[in-house]
């Protein structure tokens, strides 16, 4: 099948995107790497009357230390979290995630910025920024303006942009001292969508979490920053906190049931990486003997 037809321009500056999509709101999309849209596009499932591409603008890439804060342009490539020695040094959480993402022709085209306007549940950079705590920056015809991610995905490929809106870039803390962090999904193939996945940053004092944040995918119709976690900080770890913490979880989650697994199948397949979690960021090998798969 091939996409219905469309009109295409190529911006050549935010401002000009901005201009583009304030003409034509709802009856425009934009193009980064293509590769969620285009595949949509050739399905029908969307049909925009206007593209514009974005792909070209380089005031939109990069990855840059600003004071305690890491900045991602929007249109920074999947592939680009792989090789950058900044993301390597001050989120190292991302990198153990890119590897994850699809294969390495779709790594190589798309965006960060892609990947989370899109908001794909079972996608893996959502999670990751739940966990990171980061700040999604976005370009209207108000001005630009910040949004925690934890309230930046809404839905089911929804988030708070709206139709004259552009993400242009990500805001993390660097990570500090005592930072730690844990990636970890399973999926049929690597390179197929995650059938729940785990992606935690934590800061470690001594044996015990000062502070732990559990971004789960594929478990529901956005990515879920899990409560749970509360109950694992400032104490020590013992088995039974472990799976007081686990039974927390399987009551916070709500998955959703597909060809690929039934919503008890993700429930234990997400207290089974809460385990080797928590055993793989404390050292604690004892603690894994109940998260098997």
């Amino acid at each position: 099948m091939k996409a219905a037809a469309f009109a295409y321009t190529r911006a050549t500056s935010v401002d000009n995107a901005l201009e583009l999509l304030a003409v034509h709101g709802e009856r425009a999309r934009v193009l980064s790497g293509g590769q969620s849209l285009i595949p949509a596009m050739n399905l029908r499932l969307v049909a925009p009357e206007m593209v514009v591409d974005i792909g070209a603008l380089a005031e939109l890439r990069g990855i840059a230390i600003r004071g305690d804060t890491l900045l991602i342009g929007a249109a920074t490539r999947h592939a680009d979290l792989l090789t950058s020695s900044d993301i390597a040094t001050c989120v190292p959480l991302l990198a153990a995630a890119a590897a994850h993402i699809a294969h390495p022709a779709i790594r190589n085209r798309g965006t960060v910025g892609g990947s989370l306007a899109q908001a794909d549940p079972a996608s893996e950079l959502p999670a990751c920024m739940l966990a990171l705590g980061a700040t999604i920056v976005v370009r209207g015809p108000g001005g630009e303006r910040r949004i925690a991610a934890e309230d930046f995905f809404t839905g089911i490929y929804e988030t708070q942009l709206a139709a004259q809106d552009l993400l242009v870039a990500i805001e993390l803390p660097i990570a500090g001292k005592g930072s730690a962090h844990f990636f970890q999904e399973f999926a049929r193939r690597h390179g197929d969508y995650a059938i729940t996945g785990l992606a935690a940053q934590a800061v470690l004092d001594g044996a015990a979490f000062a502070d732990l944040r559990l971004g789960y995918f594929a478990v529901g119709d956005k990515p879920v920053l899990a409560k749970a976690a509360a109950r694992l900080t400032g104490v020590t770890m013992t088995s039974s906190v472990l799976a007081e913490a686990g039974d927390a979880l399987s009551r916070e989650l709500d998955p959703h049931e597909d060809q690929e697994a039934t919503p008890a199948m993700r429930r234990h397949l997400a207290k089974v990486l809460l385990a080797r979690c928590v055993a793989s960021l404390l050292n604690r090998p004892d603690l894994h003997t109940g998260g098997q798969a």
